[in-house]
């Protein structure tokens, strides 16, 4: 795998990421009582930031390095706003207790690239999570579409809450319990770097 830190593969164009045209989100399958109302949250990932390093000509060197701010994330969707209180402050406080861990992080590097057409690419990307302070192994696959000003990366891949020591707790009185497995989808938009280390808008 290679390393982000490593200066020459630090000379493939930088990519940052910019979380205001992005889209990250974690859906939540849910038992209990309110499960049968439709009750299956989803949460947004509203603050993080990033850069992916790419070259067209061998997408198999490229890396990405993403920090989230585990405080950012918010319930979305029809739940009502006594519940949804709840929910964040539960999220917040218990869960991913914002206080004590107070950034996700994820590195990786590419381990499989194809390309499908011009400047659209398949990747497997494999690197290391570190979510409410454990660090896991953790890989995906992720379609790449690759401008000359722009790169725009989408996918999706689930992980188990208690492979992170995330005890599984229950809101809403009782009513409500998440299921381990979480689903996260990305829909990622970066702009390349100018000269002088300020991304292009």
């Amino acid at each position: 795998m290679a390393s982000i830190g490593n200066p020459a593969e630090r000379a493939a164009p930088s990519f940052v990421v910019d979380a205001g045209t992005s889209r990250f989100m974690v859906r939540a399958s849910a038992t209990g009582l309110l499960s049968a109302f439709g009750h299956n949250p989803t949460i947004a990932i509203r603050s993080f930031t990033g850069e992916a390093w790419f070259r067209p000509e061998a997408p198999e060197q490229s890396l990405l390095r993403l920090v989230i701010d585990p405080a950012s994330l918010a319930i979305t969707g029809d739940v009502n706003d006594k519940d949804r209180r709840e929910m964040e402050r539960t999220m917040r406080e218990e869960v991913l207790e914002t206080n004590r861990f107070r950034e996700i992080r994820f590195e990786g590097s590419a381990v499989h690239a194809a390309r499908i057409a011009e400047g659209i690419f398949r990747l497997k990307i494999a690197g290391k999570l570190l979510l409410h302070g454990v660090e896991r192994a953790l890989e995906f696959p992720g379609n790449v579409i690759v401008g000359e000003d722009f790169l725009r990366a989408n996918g999706d891949f689930s992980i188990r809450q208690t492979d992170y020591a995330i005890r599984l707790i229950a809101v809403a009185g009782g009513a409500l319990r998440l299921k381990n497995e979480l689903q996260f989808t990305f829909d990622i938009v970066a702009h390349r770097r100018k000269e002088g280390g300020h991304a292009q808008a």
